[in-house]
C-alpha cells in the first residue's frame, strides 16, 4: 500500500518496487487488499491489456496509521530482534 501512495502503478511495476515477493503472493495480496476495498483494479484494453492498481479513499485513510505502525516497527526492530534470540535460545 505503501507504494501505491506515490500514485497507481501497474502490477509489475508494483513487484519491481517491492523486490522479493512472489508474482502469486502480490496477486493474492492485492485481490484481497481490493476485496476489503483498500485498492481499485482498472484494466485498460489494448494489446497488452494493461492493470492498474490505484488506493481507494479507504486506502489512503488507512496510510496514517500504517505510517505510525511502519515508524514503531522500525523504532523497536532491534528488540525485537534481541527477543527472538532470547527466546531462542531459552527454547534449546
Amino acid at each position: 500500500m505503501g507504494h501505491l501512495a506515490e500514485g497507481p502503478q501497474r502490477f509489475n511495476a508494483l513487484q519491481r518496487a517491492i523486490g522479493d515477493i512472489s508474482k502469486q503472493v502480490l496477486s493474492m495480496t492485492l485481490r484481497r487488499l481490493e476485496e476489503d476495498g483498500f485498492i481499485s483494479r482498472t484494466v485498460y484494453s489494448g494489446k497488452p491489456l494493461q492493470v492498474v492498481y490505484a488506493l481507494t479513499e479507504i486506502g489512503v485513510s488507512f496510510l496514517t496509521p500504517l505510517r505510525t505502525l511502519l515508524d514503531w516497527a522500525w523504532d523497536n526492530q532491534h528488540a525485537i530482534a534481541r527477543a527472538r534470540e532470547t527466546f531462542t535460545q531459552n527454547v534449546r
